[in-house]
């Protein structure tokens, strides 16, 4: 049976090709790492319900499914959500790096509450923001800014020890052991902190800004906080506004911890800066602000739980971790392979393509799956196991240019090619150097399994699935 008819036939018995005016099927819950059975069709072949993608057991348990569309659906027309998903690591990378094929993005829910933000943009107006964007969010621009996130870190960790105990550690000190949930601890509240921080925002807006960070993120998510999220944005500009005109004519600086000034905030920066001879405008600032809070914020904070929660489950990886402070560059790399916050990016195809047999018209809704292509065995083996010492993943310095380097394949979490994510290197030093700090204040750090959320069986811990766990309960010995 062809690759056509093998979709008519499962089309058929889905009943795709009928009106389903929101009729809904429950799919129950699996062991992680298998699928539940969707049928098969005359060869063998299993199918693929597109009704699973919507389901909780997608998101609890997401990657044997990817797998077979991997295997035997490369590239997937959904039909009942009006899309196709694009699923191996070569198809994935061939896509990012032709930008005349797939040069528009979606504009979606993040229109609107993050603005036209350099992610949603193409062609000439990409590349013009990026250029300058790029010039303070990687290099010895961002290195001349990492003495404030160390500060940060070490101020949220002095916290815990506060009379009034704002982080919520519990001490039993019969046993000599403290308990905390990391993100209230610090993983929440740390990368927006720094964002705020680098950017220059004003101690005294400090609250009303992690407000406005709250509500954009939130409105991210549907309808019922969209609304929230746009009014957060709005007024976010506003301030912004008036915060541009202040550091136009007077700049502010970041400073070490003896008063002395490292260098001008990024907003400062940014109001003296040209794009081809122009000023920035309020709304390029104002959407480059967006950028840096979503990528070094939400998506640090998940990075920081993921690979704390992955690092303590396997004990021996963690150890040697501690034994050798460079690895952990390379965990943070080995996490977003394995368990990525960042599901993939949507594009518009410029006209139309053929890709394995599958006929995709102009202007359709295609998703590149980065956390498929991450899990592809061609490229990564055994790709379900989390080993910070594989030999088949580059572990070096993020490349726009490079998923392919020194034989070794990267992982697609930030994408590749001409949008690759301008807040990755912020992510990144915020993760490492975060857990850097954290590991340094933690003696004989382990998962508190009694309070850690479970999976369907009430025992095993729940997976991480797609994005990042929510709660991560760490017990450590008291420091003496």
């Amino acid at each position: 049976m062809d690759r056509k008819s093998t979709h008519n036939s499962m089309d058929e018995v889905l009943g795709l090709n009928t009106d389903h005016a929101g009729a809904q099927r429950k799919f129950p819950y699996m062991p992680v790492g298998e699928a539940v059975d969707m049928g098969f069709d005359e060869n063998g072949i299993p199918f693929i319900d597109p009704r699973i993608f919507d389901s909780g057991e997608f998101g609890r348990n997401p990657y044997p499914y990817y797998r077979i569309m991997r295997d035997h659906y490369p590239v997937f027309h959904d039909e009942l959500h009006n899309c196709y998903f694009v699923t191996r690591y070569e198809d994935v990378t061939n896509c990012y790096f032709d930008e005349i094929g797939f040069n528009t993005i979606p504009k979606g829910s993040s229109s609107g509450v993050l603005g036209n933000t350099q992610l949603e943009l193409s062609g000439i107006e990409h590349r013009r923001r990026r250029n300058i964007y790029g010039r303070h969010l990687v290099g010895a621009a961002l290195t001349k800014r990492l003495h404030a996130l160390e500060a940060i870190a070490q101020e949220l960790i002095q916290e815990w020890w506060a009379p009034d105990n704002p982080k919520g550690l519990v001490i039993d000190q019969k046993k000599n052991i403290a308990t905390l949930e990391l993100g209230k601890a610090f993983a929440n509240e740390f990368p927006i902190s720094v964002v705020a921080e680098v950017l220059g925002i004003p101690q005294r807006a400090r609250q009303q800004f992690t407000w406005w960070y709250d509500a954009m993120m939130s409105g991210l998510g549907g309808s019922e906080t969209h609304h929230e999220g746009l009014e957060a944005r709005q007024d976010l500009e506003k301030y912004v506004e008036n915060l541009v005109e202040e550091k136009r004519g007077n700049p502010t600086y970041l400073k070490d911890e003896l008063g002395d000034e490292i260098c001008m905030d990024i907003i400062s920066e940014l109001c003296n800066s040209e794009i081809d001879g122009d000023v920035m405008s309020t709304e390029e600032i104002t959407s480059f602000i967006a950028l840096v809070v979503g990528g070094g914020g939400e998506t640090t904070r998940g990075a920081i739980m993921n690979l704390w929660y992955l690092l303590l489950q396997h004990r021996s990886q963690y150890d040697a971790v501690q034994s050798n402070n460079d690895l952990w560059d390379t965990a943070f790399h080995e996490m977003l392979r394995h368990s990525t916050s960042i599901g993939g990016q949507p594009r518009h195809n410029t006209n139309e393509i053929i890709m394995h047999g599958v006929t995709i018209p102009a202007g359709s809704l295609i998703h590149m799956v980065d956390v498929s292509a991450n899990h592809d065995e061609r490229v990564f083996s055994d790709p379900e196991e989390f080993n910070i010492f594989r030999n088949d993943l580059y572990t070096g310095k993020i490349l726009r240019s490079g998923h392919d380097k020194e034989g070794k394949c990267s992982h697609m979490a930030f994408g590749v090619g001409p949008h690759l994510c301008p807040g990755a290197w912020i992510s990144h030093q915020e993760t490492v150097i975060g857990s850097r700090i954290l590991e340094s204040a933690f003696t004989n750090a382990r998962i508190n399994e009694d309070l850690m959320p479970k999976d369907i069986d009430d025992v095993s811990l729940a997976p991480i699935g797609l994005g990042s766990i929510r709660e991560l309960w760490i017990d450590f010995d008291i420091p003496t």
